[in-house]
């Protein structure tokens, strides 16, 4: 696979944790106002500008674009985005209490993803989609990285350990406990070389934002007559991390109403599509189990895959999709559903339990997908259902940006 080299914006060292920020997808517009107020220099003011306009701003409008360009040229000018003085490449060292995970901070080619050498297993929502190409157009740079991962290498490992030997770069520990640190590697032509023979890549997290870079991409060579393929604008920010370091938490589902049924109702046919035990607890113990929050109780329903499934049709939110959340409350596409909404494994199962309390309807919480579940599915070219896998710990933003 092809990496490269690049001559990044950082934040200076001592103002690595004032400027790292959260992913723009894993936090609401009130939570980012929350985590930036009183810290202009989080990159929440780019990747999730409305929180610098009226809370009645559409998201989505020009003033919003506009702003987190403003954002993005003030870092710069206040200094808390410097450029690096040459080409190189970051080992970017993620903890998570004992959990610890170690990635390449790297560019990858968008023909690469064109062609399916950088693999995805879920399609991409238009709106976000829409969203991201713009942000990243209009600040013609990659705000945030995409988290890919790949089998591992141990050419790839050895080089990243020596890599490891001198004091890093950069080193904090943000607000939620999770320590971050980085290690410049002057040029990375041993790693560039490494990766050449590794066969894949897959895209763990950010298919939102790998979908963006290779629209632009194609915008700019449309633009540009004299187009050659190595112009920045054909490459994108990752970090690529070996599959035996990752970490997966579960995707949970919350349904906000109960299509017309009474809760009786709808535990009695749970039961006669599947086995359903009460009293269970909240998370699940094994793959083929889900536990269902209904009515103040937690009950667990067990499913079994169809005769011959497929690498898809084994997964419990696929089995879970097909067997009840289709069927009996009527989701028929949960990409574009108003009824249903997502919570990553993150927030734990107390939140959805307030959620359905608070709310009403019915959460869903899953035993999570494994690393070998997503590069097996696609491998074979298949697509997970949405929301299928929640990644920990999340790769921050404003750390490193690519421009171009």
């Amino acid at each position: 696979m092809r990496i490269r080299s690049f001559t990044p914006l950082c934040p200076p060292p001592q103002l690595a944790p004032k400027v790292a920020s959260l992913p723009y997808d894993v936090v609401t517009t009130d939570e980012a106002r929350a985590l930036a107020k009183d810290n202009p220099l989080s990159m929440l003011h780019v990747v999730r500008a409305e929180i610098d306009l009226p809370p009645s701003t559409d998201p989505h409008s020009d003033a919003v674009y506009a702003r987190a360009v403003e954002n993005f040229k003030r870092l710069q000018a206040e200094g808390a985005l410097i450029r690096e003085h040459g080409p190189c490449l970051y080992v970017y060292e993620q903890q998570m209490g004992a959990h610890t995970q170690r990635g390449v901070v790297a560019l990858c080619h968008v023909d690469d993803y064109d062609a399916g050498l950088i693999k995805k297993h879920e399609n991409t929502r238009p709106d976000k989609e829409n969203d991201r190409t713009r942000l990243t157009s209009d600040l013609s740079a990659n705000a945030g990285p995409v988290f890919l991962t790949y089998r591992d290498s141990a050419d790839v490992h050895e080089l990243v350990a020596k890599a490891m030997h001198s004091a890093p770069v950069f080193e904090f520990t943000a607000p939620d406990g999770i320590r971050h640190a980085g290690w410049r590697i002057e040029g990375g032509n041993e790693l560039t070389s490494a990766f050449g023979h590794v066969p894949a890549f897959y895209v763990a997290d950010g298919h939102h934002r790998s979908a963006s870079a290779a629209r632009v991409a194609r915008q700019r060579k449309a633009a540009n007559p004299g187009h050659t393929g190595h112009e920045d604008y054909n490459w994108f920010l990752c970090v690529l991390f070996p599959a035996s370091e990752l970490k997966i938490l579960p995707y949970n589902r919350l349904v906000h109403d109960l299509n017309g049924r009474t809760p009786e109702e709808l535990l009695s046919e749970l039961g006669a599509c599947c086995e359903v035990q009460e009293n269970a607890p909240p998370s699940p113990a094994r793959p083929g189990q889900v536990s269902v929050y209904l009515a103040g109780g937690w009950h667990t329903l067990t499913l079994e895959p169809p005769a011959n499934a497929d690498p898809v049709s084994r997964l419990d939110v696929q089995m879970l999709q097909q067997q009840v959340l289709g069927p009996l409350l009527g989701i028929d596409d949960p990409r574009t559903s108003e009824r249903i909404s997502f919570a990553g494994g993150i927030r734990g199962t107390d939140y959805l339990k307030q959620q359905v309390d608070k709310k009403g309807g019915v959460a869903f919480s899953m035993y999570p997908v494994t690393v070998q579940q997503l590069m097996d599915i696609a491998d074979a070219g298949q697509i997970m259902p949405p929301k299928s896998t929640w990644f920990e710990p999340k790769l921050r933003s404003g750390l490193f940006v690519h421009t171009f």
